[in-house]
């Protein structure tokens, strides 16, 4: 198994004035193709601790990627110090010079003098191409190790480790090169209940060469299907077989697929029937219009947000007038709400999630009632579902319960389903 190491570099990572979330990326996209992180090291931004930590990674480690410290500033110290722990001059790279001059003049700036610090490179690094960035990548020998310097700023890291670096760690490994990583997003089951529903999927290809795993961030649950093959026919063919049967077992509650999003999947819905939507929600500051509402073609689809707290508010916005605004919040509440922002608005289809907060401090046993429903013209449906885990725990569910409880409208599913994540 091949031993690799992280180096983060950064003050504000040392200190946790940011948080580090280029490490938590990396070690995802490792472990997806079945290589895991061994060691894990945080630096500040002076020349002798970083000058230890590469050496040291040098010594223990097979491969290791340093992250952070190729910009253009006093501070920015990985070319320098990666050229003094190899023992090989800094030079200048004049292609990769050209190459920031260009990014500049096409838009139409001048580059700052302290950008060539950018194009000094130690004299044995092979370089690292970064199409949307002035950091390139490089990589070079320090003791026993490959090293590969990475930019901070997270989308370069990304598509600089997807494009070229995996590639080149599954080469020094010697593992099959041809990987599939299948992704199905889910709502409503927690993790142990999708891992004993899965359970013996795996087998389905007797060479072992099928990995499942899962990683959970609430409310949502992404089950993750890595496939390694010959080639892509023979990864595909294994997947197959295996995809199936998740779809199969975890059914209604698959909300999408890889790079989909349920607000996507919801958006693509109504815009295949040529809808509109309205949307009405309390105590979520307007978290289910902000899923949406940013999204390409949500222009012609969503009509209007309300967001409120109170429910009179509620009322007079979508232009119930009379209408109570004391007693127990009810699903015969939301559906009011979902007919009124409807008609009010003019939209094919009206969202209306609201909800009745526990009163006190918060802590792990308050909770939510929530009231929601989906009106169109000719009908309403609505649920309501009580959770508990403190205010942000019943934000985040009632936002995502309402967004998946419209795709299941719009799929022609049942609205209503038990999830583990509600109180009976």
């Amino acid at each position: 198994m091949m031993r690799i190491e992280i180096i983060c570099t950064g003050d504000e990572v040392l200190t946790g004035k940011i948080v580090n979330t280029n490490f938590s990326y990396i070690s995802q996209k490792l472990e997806d193709v079945g290589l895991s992180v061994r060691w894990e090291t945080t630096v500040g931004d002076d020349r002798e601790s970083l000058l230890r930590a590469l050496r040291l990674a040098g010594e223990r480690a097979d491969a290791v990627i340093v992250n952070g410290g190729l910009g253009p500033t006093v501070d920015d110290l990985s070319q320098e110090v990666a050229a003094q722990a190899a023992r090989v001059e800094l030079v200048l790279n004049d292609e990769w010079l050209t190459r920031m001059e260009e990014f500049f003049r096409r838009r139409s700036r001048v580059m700052p003098p302290n950008n060539r610090k950018q194009a000094m490179l130690p004299a044995t690094a092979e370089v690292i191409d970064n199409p949307i960035g002035t950091a390139c990548g490089f990589a070079l020998d320090i003791g026993e190790a490959r090293f590969f310097f990475t930019p901070g700023v997270p989308r370069e890291l990304h598509r600089m480790l997807e494009e070229q670096i995996i590639p080149r760690l599954l080469a020094k490994s010697g593992m099959q090169t041809a990987i599939v990583l299948k992704r199905f997003h889910s709502y409503g089951l927690g993790e142990s209940h999708v891992d004993a529903l899965l359970r013996g999927v795996e087998e389905l290809v007797p060479d072992g060469s099928v990995k499942l795993g899962f990683r959970a961030h609430y409310p949502q649950l992404e089950t993750k299907l890595t496939v390694r093959g010959t080639d892509t026919d023979d990864t595909r063919r294994k997947l197959a077989p295996v995809e199936r049967e998740v779809r199969k077992r975890l059914g209604n509650f698959i909300l999408s697929e890889d790079d989909a999003t349920l607000e996507g999947v919801v958006l693509a819905e109504l815009a295949s029937r040529q809808g509109s939507l309205s949307i009405v929600e309390t105590f979520t500051g307007g978290a289910i219009a902000a899923r949406l509402a940013h999204l390409p073609g949500a222009d012609t689809v969503f009509r209007r947000g309300v967001v409120a707290r109170a429910l009179g508010e509620v009322y007079a916005a979508v232009g119930l007038e009379g209408a109570s605004a004391t007693g127990e919040l009810t699903r015969e509440t939301a559906e009011a709400v979902a007919r009124a922002a409807r008609r009010q608005t003019g939209a094919t289809h009206a969202l209306a999630v609201l909800i009745d907060l526990d009163d006190g401090a918060d802590r792990i046993d308050l909770g939510g009632t929530i009231c929601l429903a989906i009106a169109t013209e000719h009908e309403v449906a609505s649920r309501r579902s009580r959770i508990l885990g403190g205010r942000e725990w019943v934000r985040l569910g009632a936002v995502e319960m309402g967004l998946d409880c419209l795709r299941r409208y719009l799929q022609n599913l049942p609205v209503y389903e038990r999830i583990d994540f509600e109180k009976a």
